[in-house]
């Protein structure tokens, strides 16, 4: 008898193992710790015993392919039903349709006993042809000729021989086209040998020519990457362009032919004239449909890993730290807003400062004044309208002052202005103007990127390639599972850290996270991880989720500042009784935790190392080391930028085919993969990372159309390709991510 994973038969168990490369005892304990409610970040850093060590990747293609699985199978139950409602399931027809592993080829199985409106072939079955279509499809000679026994079905509705003969091809093409094998094998051909086309459209308009490397354009299905394609539907929906999959139409008869006929006879005319039918008036347009569909989705996913990977490395960007920061959001006329926070965050002042309307010297007062009553450590300028100008301002103000031990950083704004007008930003500052909530938001984000980005809708922080084109729901899914990831591998401060933070921590909803909240403000600080109990809404299984993700510093209990799950305490004072001291004295001193023999502590290896590795750097932060960027002197608009030169910058978005730099001058420069390494890489994520500063040589410059080309490689040594590759990787970039050059 065939053993069950939770709803899941043996042979998919056993599939799935194989396809993701794990031990089959892993998946069973993974998927049996997800369906009791364990979250993957806990699963992943909490239950490695169980699972052997499995990453938060992979955990949760697990999870994504027991859903694949559990769809599939309600699927299949509901085919099964309507079949055999049918009185057409045969054992034949069970065996396959139980062993399909895949959805579309389970469609296609289900496709002839779809219920269908009335078509040429229900037409002919009207009329009493498919006996006749029977003789056609069985290709098995009988008493009489096909001639003999077309003219038997000659009657009042059919007029004669050919009318008969016409009708039973009709019914044929149709069992033709939805024959699972003939449509499987159609997909791949299509997939390995159709060409993707696209064309500009008559009537189109295009006024900045962001499709114009597209207007004639050819490239292979099975080659053609993720921007490409999501560049050519965007112009489809826009209406400059169109594109088809080109292919072969005797290539296309000559594959069903070879699955269809199975000897010669005098059916074969008619059924070569059926199969050419069943290509051209109803497989053609339904594989292309199919194989469009697959194309989206395998476009989506692409760009969706691009984001993903953007984000997260934004997310996980170096923190400033607990410093009292001023936020500056740059405007000409408007003038500049500026918000000062202490070093928790806590919002201190405003002001609004005109330095570009000739009021430098009022505005360098309001600074100087602002910077000495809140010891202001760092001055955040955000990367919007006027920030290179403000960004002069400051440089000039800092050294007048002579205030050397303040440094000034140019912030990303994007997204600011979301959070801004989110209810999220009228919770926290109600009475205050949308332009100081983003001041304070730039503020913050030099602090901590982290806690400050989880406020803002990641689709708005900038980092996506066509995030509008792709599927909304999967994107929202992905991008939320990110932010997961980075906020409970950072942890999270129980005493400091606002709701929209909390929410993300493993187990714990926004309804919990508001609780928390609200139990801090009404009984003051956590003093330990086990008070969390009494916060409503968190039961034993919240707690078991969340207590390792959060952080309680100066508490009762100094394992609570650390990564170490309450549950596995008990390890950590066995550790200190063998190494003869107190817990507390061990934490301060890890040196003693080399006198510990592991195997006497009554744990596995995974949460020994575990704990081990936490202790000897207790609370430490995973993300990097703060280094502030420096733009070159002198430099402020593309104008200023000229060939040759060497610059700083920050890294804004990386694409599978390139990453755009920030060099201080409001257009962000691209990087073309082949410039970004002296060595051969598939995946600019090889090189670089968003939120990464780098230097960078330039290339070109156009003033008139705002690109500028850099590259990295040309600082490395190595060769630089011919400028055609670099110039086709500039229009891909301006078709990839139109707007994405900032004309602030």
């Amino acid at each position: 008898m065939k053993t069950e994973l939770n709803g899941l038969p043996e042979e998919i168990v056993l599939h799935v193992a194989k396809v993701l490369g794990v031990q089959v005892g892993a998946l069973r304990a993974t998927v049996g710790l997800l369906d009791e409610g364990g979250t993957v970040p806990f699963v992943a850093r909490y239950r490695k015993e169980a699972t052997g060590g499995l990453d938060e990747v992979k955990i949760r293609e697990i999870a994504e392919q027991v859903e694949y699985f559990r769809d599939l199978l309600a699927r299949r139950a509901v085919v099964l039903k309507s079949v055999e409602e049918q009185g057409k399931l045969t054992a034949e027809l069970r065996a396959k349709i139980e062993g399909v592993m895949d959805k579309g080829e389970l469609e296609d199985l289900y496709l002839p006993y779809k219920p269908k409106r009335r078509t040429k072939a229900t037409i002919a079955r009207e009329k009493g042809l498919e006996p006749l279509a029977d003789y056609l499809w069985g290709q098995v000679r009988g008493e009489k000729t096909l001639m003999e026994l077309a003219a038997g079905f000659v009657t009042a509705e059919v007029g004669s021989v050919g009318e008969a003969l016409e009708g039973a091809r009709h019914i044929v093409a149709e069992r033709v086209a939805e024959t699972a094998e003939v449509r499987k094998a159609l997909r791949e051909w299509l997939f390995a040998d159709g060409v993707i086309v696209s064309r500009r459209t008559v009537d189109g308009v295009d006024a900045q020519e962001k499709f114009k490397m597209y207007y004639e354009f050819r490239e292979a299905v099975k080659t053609i990457p993720s921007h490409r394609m999501l560049a050519i539907r965007r112009g489809e929906t826009e209406g400059v362009l169109y594109f088809l999959i080109e292919n072969d139409a005797a290539r296309a008869g000559g594959i069903v032919r070879r699955l269809v006929l199975k000897g010669e006879g005098d059916w074969t005319a008619q059924l070569e004239m059926a199969i050419e039918d069943a290509w051209g008036r109803l497989l053609s347009a339904s594989i292309q449909g199919e194989l469009r569909v697959e194309l989206k989705k395998r476009s989506d996913l692409e760009a969706i890993q691009v984001f993903q990977d953007n984000l997260k490395n934004l997310l996980l960007a170096a923190p400033a730290g607990p410093i009292s920061v001023l936020g500056l959001d740059p405007g000409l006329r408007t003038g500049c807003k500026v918000a000062v926070v202490d070093e928790t965050g806590k919002f201190l002042a405003q002001e609004v400062i005109y330095p570009h309307t000739g009021q430098v010297a009022k505005a360098g007062q309001v600074m100087a004044r602002l910077v000495r009553e809140h010891h202001v450590r760092a001055i955040a300028i955000g990367n919007g309208t006027a920030s290179r100008e403000t960004d002069g301002f400051v440089r000039d103000f800092l050294q007048e002052q002579g205030l050397s031990e303040v440094f000034k950083v140019m912030v990303s704004e994007a997204g600011a202005s979301v959070y801004s007008a989110s209810d999220v930003a009228r919770q926290e500052f109600p009475d205050l103007d949308l332009t100081v909530r983003g001041a304070i938001s730039i503020a913050r984000r030099l602090q901590d990127p982290l806690s400050e980005l989880v406020k803002v809708d990641p689709k708005a922080i900038g980092v996506g390639q066509y995030q509008h084109d792709v599927d909304q729901r999967q994107l929202q899914q992905t991008l939320e599972a990110t932010i997961e990831s980075c906020v409970n591998k950072v942890g999270v401060d129980l005493n400091t850290s606002s709701w929209t933070l909390l929410r993300y921590v493993a187990g714990i909803t926004e309804r919990t996270a508001l609780n928390i909240v609200q139990f801090r403000d009404e009984h003051g600080r956590f003093g330990s991880r086990a008070q969390l109990k009494k916060v409503p809404g968190i039961g034993a299984k919240t707690f078991e989720q969340a207590a390792g993700f959060l952080r309680i510093r100066g508490g009762s209990q100094p394992l609570d500042a650390t990564a170490v799950h309450p549950e596995s305490y008990a390890v950590v004072e066995a550790m200190a009784a063998k190494a003869g001291v107190k817990m507390a004295a061990m934490i301060a001193a890890p040196e003693l935790l080399d006198k510990v023999d592991k195997r006497e502590l009554g744990a596995g290896s995974f949460t020994v190392n575990d704990i081990l590795e936490e202790l000897k750097k207790p609370g430490r932060d995973p993300r990097d080391k703060f280094v502030a960027p420096s733009f070159a002197e002198g430099v402020h608009e593309i104008g200023d930028v000229q060939v040759g030169m060497v610059l700083e910058g920050v890294v804004t978005n990386v694409t599978k085919f390139g990453a755009f730099v920030d060099v201080g001058v409001h257009q962000d420069g691209l990087v073309h993969i082949s410039e970004l390494s002296n060595r051969f890489i598939k995946d600019p994520n090889e090189a670089v990372k968003a939120g990464q500063i780098v230097k960078v040589k330039v290339l070109s410059a156009d003033v008139k159309t705002k690109r500028i080309a850099l590259s990295m490689k040309a600082l490395m040594g190595g060769e630089r390709v011919k400028v055609a590759v670099v110039a086709r990787g500039m229009e891909e970039g301006v078709a990839a991510l139109a707007g994405r050059w900032k004309g602030r």
